[in-house]
């Protein structure tokens, strides 16, 4: 069972959202500046509509009608460019407060635990730094104008009523309660369901990225349709969660045309009592009545807004809730350069109740090349990542030079400690890109050394650009075998004092196998490390072979003294080597 990563609450996500925009107060208050004079602009077209109305009733003249008419197309002028000048000083304010809020929330997902990111599931974390991003770039370009401009025409607008005369203010003001009315409505319930939405996306996004991830083993097992029917459904409850939100909202505009209906006839029915009476004009009237058709679309625009902004907030909720985890706490001092690895009383479990360590034992000391082996199941892989760090232990303790694992700080562990997996990335850039990601200040002799150390430099110098030849999905392909030994060049440029192969040749296939065994050897020499080996080549020429079997270490010794000991050990190394 998945356990999501945390979302913040309303507090936290505020309190986030002012510390990323309040160091930008210039920008911030020419926003409101530029909005607050497109909102006056806004009102002297319609009043001058008015006075027009007036004049020709009146029979003024020309003149009074060419003084309004220059007014309302200075005002539009005005207008136009305040609206521009605000769109430029909103982008200056939030642009860069959402590029910090994505660093920071990409920060925090690189520097969670393998554990975490596997409880959570890769879905949640590709919706939040995708889907969440996308979402609150989305109100910063359309909402967050559309509520600033409303909220000016609003405000600016009941004042002009105001300045009409009372009368017409307060008829205005009368559907204040019928709008808060639908607010009280919608916002309770559709809270719940846009925060639903944003974990639908991440389920469904879990399950596309499991699925091409997996593809080729699920057609090889034949499951595709398994496969596609978690898509289809999860992509099904999504549509369903999103079709509740188009329904409350279609059931909230109604409620906010209603309260529109209600009050345009309010003020008109006062503009006709106040001409009637003589305490009013016609053009007053019909300024009055303008002035509140006006607010349609700011009001309109405002229950978007709020529709919005529960979508958006939803969004910026979650990144909070990643970016609000604990920082990792550096380390007060480097551990000793030369440490030996000790594992006291190692227990883990994935799921309570069912472990897959079991008070497990293991001392690797400086240079000691140590290959754990044993059949699938036998806790192999999960002894390698907590050796690594990347895996926390439920009961135990993990020591580097007498230093418990978990104290070091992530820079502090991985200058000591690298992991190479069978699953390596292939980042989008240069070879040269790909291997500085372990030294970034590296000049190329060192890595034509890292990658001639790892059998590397043959196919590298004939790529076009050699090392600066553009690879991943979108360049130059490379085979796993390839890949592979780019990430244990990387062990070499990094230079760490422990290394932990989790199957690292596993997937060259028998054509590359000896060459990577070849250079995982190269690698660890001189270094302590921990080698969980699929072949069991690899535990001949260790200078310790540990025997796992059902999460315990069951044998150690030499490869001969463990063959002529006749044990579990000498049991697999006679499948291995007896002929099909």
């Amino acid at each position: 069972m998945s356990t999501l990563l945390p979302t913040a609450d309303r507090r936290t996500t505020a309190r986030l959202a002012w510390r990323l925009v309040r160091t930008r107060r210039v920008p911030l208050a020419a926003t409101f500046v530029t909005f607050a004079v497109t909102g006056l602009a806004g009102l002297v077209p319609v009043w001058m509509i008015g006075r027009i109305i007036d004049a020709v009733r009146e029979d003024s003249g020309t003149d009074a009608v060419v003084r309004a008419v220059v007014l309302m197309v200075v005002a539009g002028v005005v207008g136009a460019l305040s609206t521009a000048a605000s769109n430029a000083a909103l982008a200056l304010a939030a642009a860069p407060a959402l590029a910090e809020l994505r660093e920071e929330v990409l920060d925090r997902a690189l520097h969670l635990d393998v554990a975490t990111i596997e409880r959570a599931g890769t879905g949640d974390v590709v919706a939040r730094v995708g889907d969440d991003v996308r979402k609150l770039t989305e109100s910063l370009d359309e909402a967050v104008p559309a509520l600033l401009g409303s909220v000016m025409a609003v405000g600016f607008t009941a004042g002009g009523l105001f300045a009409l005369d009372w009368r017409l203010g307060l008829a205005g003001l009368a559907i204040v309660p019928a709008y808060a009315s639908s607010l009280r409505w919608y916002l309770p319930r559709s809270a719940p369901v846009y925060a639903q939405e944003r974990i639908s996306s991440g389920a469904r996004a879990e399950a596309l990225v499991a699925g091409l991830d997996n593809a080729p083993t699920l057609r090889a097992l034949a499951r595709e349709r398994e496969a596609l029917a978690s898509i289809e459904s999860r992509s099904r409850d999504t549509v369903e969660v999103t079709m509740t939100v188009f329904r409350l909202y279609t059931r909230f505009g109604f409620r906010g045309n209603y309260s529109e209906l209600l009050g345009l006839t309010l003020v008109l029915t006062a503009g006709f009592l106040m001409v009637r009476s003589g305490a009013g004009t016609v053009g007053e009237a019909t300024t009055a009545a303008l002035f509140f058709h006006r607010l349609f679309n700011p009001i309109g625009a405002l229950m978007y807004v709020f529709d919005e902004i529960q979508s958006s907030g939803a969004s910026l909720a979650r990144l909070a809730g990643v970016a609000g985890m604990p920082v990792p706490p550096a380390s007060d001092h480097d551990v000793h350069p030369r440490p030996a690895l000790e594992l006291r009383g190692v227990s883990h479990s994935y799921e309570p109740g069912r472990p897959v360590l079991h008070d497990v034992d293991l001392v690797v000391s400086h240079g000691e090349r140590v290959a754990v082996v044993g059949a699938t199941g036998a806790g192999k892989t999960t002894l390698g990542a907590i050796a690594a760090g990347t895996l926390p232990v439920d009961q135990g303790a993990v020591l580097l030079a007498g230093r418990p694992l978990g104290d070091l700080d992530p820079v502090t562990l991985r200058t000591h400690v690298a992991l190479v997996s069978q699953e390596v990335h292939v980042f989008a850039g240069s070879i040269a890109d790909n291997l500085r990601l372990a030294d970034g200040s590296a000049p190329d002799e060192v890595l034509w050394d890292a990658v001639a150390l790892c059998g590397a430099e043959p196919w590298v110098r004939a790529l076009p650009d050699g090392l600066d030849t553009a690879v991943g999905s979108l360049a130059n392909p490379l085979t796993p075998a390839q890949a592979q030994q780019l990430a244990l060049a990387r062990v070499v440029l990094r230079d760490p004092d422990l290394v932990v192969l989790d199957e690292a040749t596993a997937e060259a296939g028998s054509s590359g196998a000896r060459e990577l065994e070849q250079a995982a050897l190269a690698v660890v020499a001189g270094r302590s490390s921990i080698v969980v080996a699929h072949r069991l080549t690899q535990a001949v020429s260790a200078d310790r072979v540990v025997v796992m079997h059902d999460g315990r270490i069951v044998e150690q010794g030499t490869h001969d003294e463990l063959v002529a000991a006749e044990g579990r050990y000498a049991a697999l190394w006679q499948a291995w080597s007896s002929p099909a």
